[in-house]
């Protein structure tokens, strides 16, 4: 079966696993843990910032940023196919108490104007905008990149008002290797981010969020509220710090297998391709097929293929650490012969 369903089904490689059993370890709450220690330090210096911590997942990483950013009642910008918006549990709010101000977006991108007339003027009526909120690469719009220059005119919209800026940088080495720069200059325009060594990556668990030491001190105790303080965690760290020093150059490979396999849909099946491929993710659509996305899925599966479901209507693939030129040629293949 070749899996196409997410990046994040990735089995660590031999390697990861070596350097995991043989990790340096200690208590990660009393900051003793020497492989966590290398691995947030490399991740701060990776990104130009501060300080970064080590957290289970994305998930964990964007709420304990939400909780280390805002005060309960305040108010998140953020476009309404966020990865915070739709697929976090409604932690911001349950947890955070923080208010969701959802904007239309294209690409990914919500339009300054809008940002700008949706921050709150001072008024006893209204919550505060505490944090504006970004995510790059942008899963639901197929993994497109923001360009630096929309990023650096929404940091410098708010600097002005003084709110801080977060990314969910989730796949953000995927953008950066798709836009030819680098993360740091990326993270040049946010006070806070957040990536999964878990997704491009092929780490088997685990995120960072990087910032300012101050944020990051209190992300450190939000975290810990979250549960999220963890003892003998180095042999977590080992295969992170391993990701981060050898699967970020290869990245490019998903991106080229990402754009063969669209022009095979395209060419060999009445699906779709509605995104621009610039990343991992093809999103194709079933409209007028007479089938919608589970159906697909299912004729995909009794012939040898794993994909996922975005929409009634949208299929997703994604190609990854684990999808070799071959396998690729393979899925050809097969949609060849469907």
């Amino acid at each position: 079966m070749i899996d196409l369903r997410s990046d994040t089904i990735t089995q660590p490689s031999e390697e990861m696993r070596k350097v995991m059993s043989e990790a340096l370890v200690g208590d990660d709450v009393y900051g003793e843990d020497p492989s966590i220690n290398e691995l947030e330090e490399f991740a701060a210096s990776l990104f130009g910032k501060e300080a970064a911590l080590f957290v289970t997942s994305g998930t964990q990483g964007n709420l304990a940023a939400v909780l280390a950013h805002t005060r309960p009642g305040q108010e998140i910008i953020l476009d309404k196919e966020s990865h915070l918006f739709l697929y976090e549990g409604g932690g911001a709010s349950a947890l955070a108490g923080a208010q969701l101000r959802i904007l239309d977006h294209e690409r990914g991108q919500m339009k300054i104007e809008e940002i700008e007339a949706s921050i709150r003027a001072e008024d006893i009526h209204f919550p505060e905008t505490g944090l504006i909120w970004l995510e790059n690469t942008h899963n639901r719009s197929g993994g497109n990149v923001l360009p630096l220059s929309y990023m650096k005119d929404v940091y410098a919209l708010a600097q002005r008002n003084n709110i801080p800026v977060h990314i969910d940088g989730a796949r953000i080495f995927n953008a950066a290797a798709a836009s030819g720069t680098s993360v740091e200059e990326i993270a040049s325009y946010a006070d806070s981010v957040q990536f999964c060594l878990s997704k491009g990556l092929g780490a088997p668990v685990g995120s960072i969020l990087v910032g300012t030491q101050q944020l990051i001190d209190s992300a450190r105790k939000k975290r810990k509220m979250l549960g999220g303080g963890l003892r003998q965690a180095g042999v977590l760290a080992a295969p992170g710090l391993h990701a981060l020093k050898t699967n970020i150059d290869r990245l490019k490979e998903d991106h080229e297998n990402a754009k063969m396999l669209a022009e095979a849909i395209e060419e060999h099946t009445p699906l779709s391709v509605v995104n621009t491929v610039e990343t991992n993710i093809i999103m194709a659509d079933t409209t007028g097929t007479g089938k919608n996305s589970g159906e697909w899925l299912s004729v995909f599966k009794n012939n040898g293929i794993q994909a996922g479901a975005m929409s009634p209507t949208i299929i997703r693939f994604t190609t990854h650490l684990d999808l070799s030129k071959e396998d690729v040629q393979n899925t050809i293949d097969l949609l060849k012969n469907l």
